[in-house]
């Protein structure tokens, strides 16, 4: 890996790491259904931009039952969710429950494949199901109340991304771009009856607006853009490794900017949760640190 790239994959974790502190210092004031409207129908409209730009045509009807799929369970599905958490749980503990997906994902294969998971797998999976507890279970006093409800909304969130990872295994050969891309508009679509349901609860400040703004420009669309060219220069396998960095960002910034408290608990669930993830997706630092030395010295 290039230094380039190397930056690129930092800045993306970086970025996906944020998200979960913007939604923490929104999701009260805004309620999670107008917090995620406005968050998607940015990330679409910075998308359409950047469509424009490049002169990309988005096959939105010709496709649309794939791409309310990959909207629901990919965007609407899993940012309500996070959004309706991030009310009560704190930065950090929302990105490591978000980084079970990769976890789920394998789960949810092996029923939809009916194969045996590796001995590697079943205790990737394991690890995961101790971090999750170990999260839930230990020092609830830096959790607020309904913090069980939470916990549960992150971990489904997870689950939609592992529902949509698999789906997308046998889905229509759509860029990754138009899929990202009309994914957004879908998931618009989808969230905007839900604004009556769940009205805003406060007037936005200036401070809240720059968190929506950030939310939907920088961590969704800008982050697919990063992601993708991530996906061309390294590959997809390589790029995932992505998902073991967002929880030390989450960490990170939910301690900087929001005062934090990082105890031994969410330290400890995060080591289980992410060697689990790496477990389950079968990642070794020894063969990424391998194939990116031979694609360099080629």
């Amino acid at each position: 890996m290039n230094l380039a790239s190397m930056l690129r994959l930092i800045s993306l974790a970086a970025i996906w790491g944020g998200s979960f502190l913007f939604m923490r210092m929104s999701a009260n004031a805004l309620g999670p259904a107008y917090l995620i409207e406005a968050r998607v129908a940015l990330a679409a409209i910075s998308l359409l931009a950047v469509a424009i730009y490049f002169k990309r045509s988005l096959p939105l009807i010709a496709h649309r039952k794939h791409f309310f799929i990959i909207g629901l369970f990919n965007t609407a599905l899993p940012f309500l969710l996070f959004a309706y958490a991030a009310q009560t749980l704190p930065a950090s503990v929302l990105s490591i429950l978000n980084s079970t997906a990769a976890i789920w994902g394998a789960a949810i294969a092996i029923i939809w494949t009916r194969t045996l998971p590796s001995l590697k797998a079943v205790f990737g999976l394991m690890s995961g199901v101790i971090g999750v507890i170990i999260l839930v279970g230990v020092d609830k006093t830096n959790l607020g109340d309904g913090s069980g409800w939470a916990m549960l909304a992150g971990v489904m969130a997870a689950c939609c991304y592992g529902i949509a990872s698999n789906y997308a295994k046998n889905a229509p050969k759509i860029s990754s771009f138009n899929n990202a891309h009309g994914s957004m508009w879908m998931a618009s679509l989808i969230v905007l009856p839900l604004l009556p349901l769940m009205p805003m609860r406060e007037e936005p400040t200036l401070t809240i607006s720059v968190s929506v703004i950030a939310l939907g420009v920088v961590c969704t669309g800008l982050a697919y853009l990063l992601y993708f060219r991530l996906i061309e220069d390294i590959g997809a396998a390589s790029a995932l490794s992505v998902t073991f960095l967002i929880p030390l960002f989450g960490i990170l910034w939910g301690n900087l900017f929001l005062n934090e408290q990082v105890g031994w608990n969410t330290v400890l669930g995060a080591v289980f949760v992410v060697g689990g993830t790496m477990l389950v997706t079968g990642f070794s630092i020894k063969s990424f640190v391998m194939s990116r030395t031979a694609r360099n010295e080629s």
